[in-house]
């Protein structure tokens, strides 16, 4: 019996349909509308089935699909008003899955039915419709608030707002699916995030069910396409998908607008249109510049993002940043634009290089630091386990990383306030990057040298122990990453991080930690301490 799905119940009219079809699109699961489903088996609506076979018959019929569709799991299940009256219904529905009831007043359902005359249900079409809503949402009433597990009470919400509250329940009670993918929700878009293994093969099959069409068009690199790109694209065809490929030259060196400005002329030569879909696969680079050209192509097109490094699936895949490099500074072109969808195959990292593998957990540790001290506990626990890929601890580690992102960019999806957080250790970091031309630092390196600039200037301002301080650098020490840095003038540092995107009023906002978990933004950090910590830094 599967149980990963989410079971909607409810009186009729209180959105379990509409609501529930915007939710399974938003996860990538199936939908299934029970009454529907029937009608399309026997023929006829069930007003008919009512009148012509008995209600008998039609509840025999109800226990028998409810019965089949329960038999999976990754399903959204919109009950009709009376199923939860059978008592080996309820119990299936509670096997199988979370219940969430839709509620909603006699009034709104009664004002829903005059709006929908042609589908009144068999038991409520005769006599005084108000007084039969009202006799028979009291006699069901009983029996739904017992079933669920939570209550979404829909009378002035929209589908897509129904679909949002059911996601808050769904989260809240923890998600009792193994492969249930994580929610990103801002007010611009809201996606799911797979985490699993295996997910590139089944690619095609995730973005048919999240209603995805058009042509796909996957946008990789020379390293992982050889690895990757056959079995992507044979997962799209079996998807239903038309796709074809552009191979980027790997490396950060084509994170820049003459390799964009190729991109669209493939694009533009394949007629490309606004239902078509990018797919980015790779790492960030082919992330950042994907998510770019989806983001300004025909001012739009749907993008999906297929992260194939730690660093990505944690971090530059998630949230909707998406941008190029100019000379002077990292990211300094770009927009926010959210995909349509993520999709992370822990499968990928196996063929990591080693100094590219550990360079990702630069951004987990920052996930812990900043943000959530018992994760820290977990990472110094787990580091020996998670350098070799153990699955217990790797993909709860990801999955964690991406968590803690989403909820900081469901807060503040352009950076205009909290997300700002995100960016410990990177502004040393960028700095760092461009004063060597982006040829010596792997992105992860240069922002754990940040974050341990940043822990240093926490201390001499005042506010982080010494103890924190040493904690963070034992911490990146475990996962084999650099705490300092040598032969790099700090000068060109300090020039390279006065472009930074992160300064207001020509002052850089700084995010530093009171202490592990708690974090500030200061824009008053005296350059004389930002030159010392870069000293310090500097070994040799």
């Amino acid at each position: 019996m599967g149980k990963g799905n989410i079971i909607l119940i409810g009186f009729s009219y209180t959105g379990k349909s509409r609501g529930g079809e915007r939710l399974a699109q938003r996860l990538g699961f199936e939908f299934v509308d029970l009454d529907a489903q029937i009608e399309k088996r026997q023929g006829k609506t069930i007003s008919r089935i009512f009148s012509e076979d008995g209600e008998k018959q039609f509840r025999f019929l109800e226990k028998e699909l409810l019965r089949k569709e329960c038999k999976d799991e990754g399903k959204v299940l919109a009950c009709g008003g009376g199923a939860i009256l059978d008592a080996d219904n309820r119990k299936l529905m509670k096997e199988s899955g979370v219940v969430i009831l839709l509620e909603a007043s006699e009034a709104t359902i009664f004002e829903r039915m005059q709006e929908d005359r042609r589908n009144i249900r068999p038991l409520l079409g005769s006599g005084d419709a108000l007084k039969n809503v009202e006799a028979l949402k009291s006699s069901r009433n009983p029996y739904y608030h017992a079933l669920a597990d939570w209550t979404v009470h829909t009378d002035s919400l929209t589908p897509d707002e129904v679909s949002t509250e059911i996601l808050r329940g769904w989260s809240y009670l923890g998600r009792p699916w193994e492969r249930c993918p994580i929610t990103m929700t801002t007010p611009t878009r809201c996606y799911p995030v797979f985490v699993d293994r295996g997910g590139i093969s089944r690619l095609g099959e995730t973005m048919k069910k999240i209603g995805l069409q058009g042509k796909a068009h996957v946008i990789t690199d020379d390293i992982v396409f050889p690895r990757y790109g056959n079995r992507a694209l044979s997962s799209l065809s079996d998807g239903g998908f038309d796709a074809n490929f552009f191979i980027l030259p790997a490396g950060e060196d084509t994170k820049e607008l003459g390799e964009v400005s190729r991109v669209y002329d493939f694009l533009v030569e394949r007629k490309v249109e606004r239902k078509d879909i990018i797919v980015a696969l790779g790492g960030g680079v082919v992330g950042d510049l994907a998510g770019f050209v989806a983001a300004t192509l025909l001012r739009g097109i749907p993008l999906v993002q297929v992260p194939t490094t730690l660093l990505s699936m944690v971090d530059s895949a998630i949230g909707g940043k998406t941008g190029v490099n100019h000379p002077q500074a990292k990211n300094l072109i770009g927009s926010f634009y959210q995909p349509f969808l993520v999709v992370a195959d822990v499968d990928t990292l196996a063929s990591l290089g080693r100094r590219e593998f550990t360079s990702g957990w630069a951004e987990v540790v920052k996930y812990g630091m900043v943000f959530d001290p018992e994760f820290c506990i977990f990472l110094e626990r787990e580091a020996g386990n998670l350098l070799e890929l153990k699955e217990e601890p790797l993909i709860p580690a990801i999955k964690k990383s991406i968590e803690i992102k989403a909820k900081v960019v469901a807060e503040d999806e352009k950076e205009e306030g909290r997300r700002t957080l995100l960016n410990y250790g990177h502004t040393i970091a960028h700095g760092l990057e461009a004063a060597t031309t982006y040829q010596r630092f792997l992105h992860g390196e240069a922002v754990s040298i940040g974050m341990m600039g940043g822990a240093m200037i926490s201390q001499k301002m005042g506010m982080l122990n010494k103890d924190a301080v040493e904690r963070q650098k034992h911490l990146l020490s475990l996962f084999g990453l650099p705490v300092s840095f040598s032969g790099v003038d700090v000068e060109k540092i300090s020039e390279a991080m006065e472009l930074d995107k992160k300064i207001r009023a020509r002052r850089i906002r700084w995010v530093l930690l009171y202490n592990v978990g708690v974090p500030v933004i200061r824009d008053d950090v005296p350059l004389a301490c930002v030159m010392e910590v870069l000293r310090e830094l500097k070994t040799g």
